[in-house]
């Protein structure tokens, strides 16, 4: 049997090799063993109370949690977006050691739950409390964006709501992430761990102080410097420091502006001029073009009459389009003055916002800024032509070109068209239907009656080929003259009867019988052929009057004896006798013309 206190034989082919002896071994693993149960008995003897703070290591980190040693049993978890800077890199790494808030125990991981936040919170408490309760500026770093604001760094996380970062609306929160600003504690709750801020509070403490010093230094006619704080449609307003100042949309240039929108921005530093300060109501009003120079002031110059100019449509009305010539000038192309032929029924069928136009100046008024404008003058009138190779009665030839109410225009070939009005058609139809008369295509000969260039008249008749049978027509039928005539047709206040072709007569029913007449029909149907007598003749006014009753009277007083057959002439009725309308079928004393 071996002896239990026998010392144990090291075999040789073991003894070549370094190795510990069993009994060594035991030894290590019983004084590993002894340090783990002082370890636990360490962590049990200290109290870990969820809500304090305590002081940890970093052991791991991952894109979720950093993992924490506080030296108990087991290791805690925190959120790593607590430890983000602005820009997303962590702001710390394994093995540093941390204050950390132990919110709970055991989690249902079965690990420890804390926060570094929380802790940073508890920690700056007393200094955070007394800035609010004090109404002192507390420094910070804007790290992101969340709902309704920012998230700021005053040594713990606060919020800074969206009302309280300026001291206007702002949409654009990115502009303010890592930016290094001062803010005031409004509100904060020490159970929950919430505290709020506003910027906007110390923007206004500044701006009040540099209001009154602005207040104090302004004067009119000043040029300063301001932002563009806002802008409406009829202006902007300016920030001079602390004091905002209004900018008219008429005062931001010498040229025309559409909307403030268009030359501003809002943010923009500019300089403007103090046009008028009110103390009592603390109201400015600002220019912007009175610091450039007034481009009218040469414009009589620059832009004297007869002068060829070059710009770009930028505005169309009814009456003609403005032309931009420079930065602050603009002119005027009147609707009459585009062309010299075309009836321009709106400038838009010409030019359209955008073209560049090329015109002449007509005429420059600098007190009034107006400058006059023409397309046409760049171009021949074609009505000097028109003046000097159609003189008055010049016979020509056309052919119709379109057909209208009042009469017909001719083409001759010319730019010009040449209109032959309906009452030079005929020196004797009435109510003619020139769309039965005249076809387009037609061709006619006419003479030249009229060109007008400053009226802008051309025109021509048919009528005045031939002679005007009114011309003579007291010759022709003079007073007294009896006359057989066919009745053409009987109206309720005589009869008209047709001494010639297209020469009318009335008799009128005063002139039928000395007997009273009710109806002329009774005495005269149409084709009879009465014997009348001339009784007056007024050809300016194309009236011929005739008479029955005259008739007999003459044959009762031998009026007949020296009458001769041949002295029987036919005749045709006037359209017209002085004081009848026969459109009406009203009659007087005197015939009317039809």
């Amino acid at each position: 049997m071996v002896q239990k206190n026998e010392e144990k034989v090291v075999p040789k082919w073991a003894q070549e090799f370094e190795v510990a002896y069993a009994d060594d071994v035991i030894e290590e693993d019983v004084r590993i063993e002894g340090e783990f149960h002082q370890l636990i008995e360490s962590s049990m003897s200290r109290s870990f109370i969820e809500g304090e703070v305590f002081k940890g290591r970093v052991v791991s980190i991952s894109d979720e949690y950093v993992t924490v040693d506080i030296g108990y049993k087991q290791e805690g978890l925190v959120h790593s977006k607590e430890f983000r800077n602005f820009d997303g890199t962590l702001k710390v790494k394994s093995g540093d050691e941390i204050d950390v808030y132990l919110e709970r125990l055991e989690s249902s991981m079965g690990n420890l739950v804390l926060s570094k936040d929380k802790a940073e919170i508890l920690k700056a408490w007393d200094k955070i409390s007394s800035a609010c309760e004090n109404g002192e500026p507390v420094e910070g770093t804007v790290i992101q964006k969340v709902k309704g604001g920012l998230s700021v760094d005053i040594g713990v996380k606060a919020f800074l709501p969206g009302s309280q970062i300026d001291i206007r609306p702002t949409r654009n929160l990115d502009k303010y992430i890592g930016k290094v600003m001062k803010f005031k504690v409004i509100k904060f709750n020490k159970k929950r761990g919430n505290i709020v801020l506003s910027r906007r509070t110390i923007l206004q403490e500044e701006r009040g102080r540099l209001r009154d010093e602005t207040l104090s230094a302004i004067q009119e006619g000043m040029i300063v410097k301001g932002i563009v704080k806002n802008i409406t449609d009829y202006g902007a307003f300016i920030d001079l420091g602390g004091v905002d100042g209004l900018l008219h949309i008429t005062d931001m240039s010498w040229g025309r502006v559409k909307h403030p929108g268009h030359i501003l921005n809002v943010g923009d530093e500019i300089e403007v001029k103090i046009l008028k300060y009110d103390q009592d109501k603390e109201r400015v009003s600002l220019g912007l073009k009175q610091v450039q120079p007034n481009p009218w002031e040469s414009a009589s110059v620059r832009f004297a009459p007869s002068t060829k100019v070059k710009g770009a449509v930028v505005s169309i009305k009814d009456y003609g389009v403005f032309v931009e010539l420079e930065g602050g000038i603009e002119g005027l192309i009147h609707i009459s003055e585009m062309s010299w032929t075309q009836k321009i029924k709106h400038p838009s069928k010409l030019v359209n916002v955008g073209d560049e136009v090329e015109a002449q100046v007509l005429e420059v008024d600098v007190e009034n800024k107006r400058i006059s404008l023409g397309i046409k003058q760049l171009i021949p009138n074609p009505w000097d032509s028109l003046v000097k190779r159609y003189e008055f009665g010049t016979r020509v030839n056309g052919t119709v070109k379109s057909i209208v109410d009042f009469g017909i225009f001719v083409d001759l070939g010319e730019e010009i068209d040449a209109l032959i009005h309906i009452s030079d058609i005929s020196w004797i139809k009435k109510n003619l239907n020139l769309n039965e008369e005249f076809k387009l295509g037609d061709k006619i000969e006419a003479k030249v009656l009229t060109v007008d260039k400053d009226n802008q008249k051309f025109c021509l008749g048919i009528k005045q080929l031939e002679e005007d049978p009114w011309k003579r027509i007291e010759e022709r039928f003079p007073v007294g003259t009896l006359v057989q005539a066919e009745v053409v047709r009987v109206t309720e206040f005589g009869a008209f009867v047709e001494l010639e072709t297209g020469i009318e007569g009335l008799i009128h029913i005063s002139e039928l019988s000395d007997e009273r007449v009710e109806r002329p029909s009774d005495i005269l149907k149409r084709g009879d052929r009465p014997m009348a007598m001339i009784i007056s003749v007024d050809k300016d006014s194309k009236k011929i009057a005739l008479s029955l009753k005259a008739v007999e009277k003459a044959e009762s007083d031998k009026a007949m004896k020296g009458f001769k057959q041949d002295d029987v002439r036919g005749a045709t009725l006037a359209d017209k006798f002085k004081n009848i309308d026969i459109s009406s079928g009203n009659s007087g004393n005197n015939n009317s013309e039809n």
